[in-house]
């Protein structure tokens, strides 16, 4: 259970979001919120993807009655629901297998897109900056993220097709903009999976920094075997390997968000 010790000033919640899946996402949502909590910033990580893969990431089980659903569905209170993990500092609400069915049964519901955002202002005062692991697609479950966060930050791969989907989901941020939530903002789209070796990364690293000018965070996450290997240990890459290219990245990427 999570105890509550000091309330904080500075508070922010950053859907972490792109329909598109494989983009490292929830390798953006671990290691950002995991980066921040060393710099002495109390984080929430919320594991909004049925996948529950921030979850397991963090070497927690999926278990019943024990997840984000709770407090959108049967009312608990969402400090009940709130894990540590290895890290000071870092918290995670995780993702039970009931999560899969909440758009299906939140369809006919009034106000349905603003459930996480009453579960989340039960404790956003408590820490600094709150993560939404959103799933891969723009559903209901995105919807309630967007409608509950202060701002979006947008995973980018800098791969062929890196660029598809992004106009839809400015669309879709524009649009509950319009409808749920006035003060949405994109926070920054990260270039995640760089491959210093290829042309190709490098071209469209350039074609995205061209086509969302002035959005894009300096710091480019690599694409690393560490990244990749530290999810099935149940840890963080800085857990894992804190010298390898992957968390020297996130750290500077909280750097950035925070001189921001």
């Amino acid at each position: 259970m999570f105890h509550v010790e000091h309330s904080t000033i500075m508070n922010k919640i950053i859907a972490v979001a792109n329909q598109k899946g494989g983009v490292g996402k929830t390798t953006t949502a671990i290691n950002l919120a995991a980066s921040l909590s060393l710099y002495n910033q109390r984080v929430l990580l919320v594991d909004f993807d049925p996948q529950g893969m921030a979850t397991i990431g963090l070497g927690k089980p999926k278990e019943e009655n024990k997840g984000i659903y709770q407090a959108l569905m049967n009312g608990r209170h969402l400090k009940d629901l709130i894990q540590p993990t290895e890290i000071d500092n870092f918290y995670i609400c995780p993702c039970s297998p009931e999560l899969s069915g909440f758009e299906a049964e939140v369809y006919t519901e009034e106000n349905r897109e603003k459930r996480l955002r009453h579960a989340l202002n039960q404790v956003r005062k408590y820490f600094n900056f709150i993560f939404i692991d959103c799933p891969p697609s723009l559903g209901f479950l995105t919807i309630n993220a967007l409608a509950a966060a202060d701002s979006v930050l947008v995973p980018i791969q800098t791969e062929f097709f890196g660029m598809e989907g992004v106009p839809e989901l400015l669309q879709t941020l524009d649009e509950v903009h319009q409808h749920f939530n006035s003060h949405l903002s994109i926070e920054g789209i990260i270039l995640t999976m760089f491959d210093e070796r290829t042309n190709l990364s490098k071209q469209v690293t350039e074609e995205v920094r061209r086509s969302l000018k002035g959005i894009v965070y300096q710091v480019i996450i690599p694409r690393t075997i560490k990244l990749a290997e530290a999810p099935s240990f149940g840890k963080p890459v800085l857990l894992y390997d804190i010298k390898s290219k992957g968390s020297q990245a996130y750290l500077n990427l909280a750097q950035e968000i925070l001189k921001k």
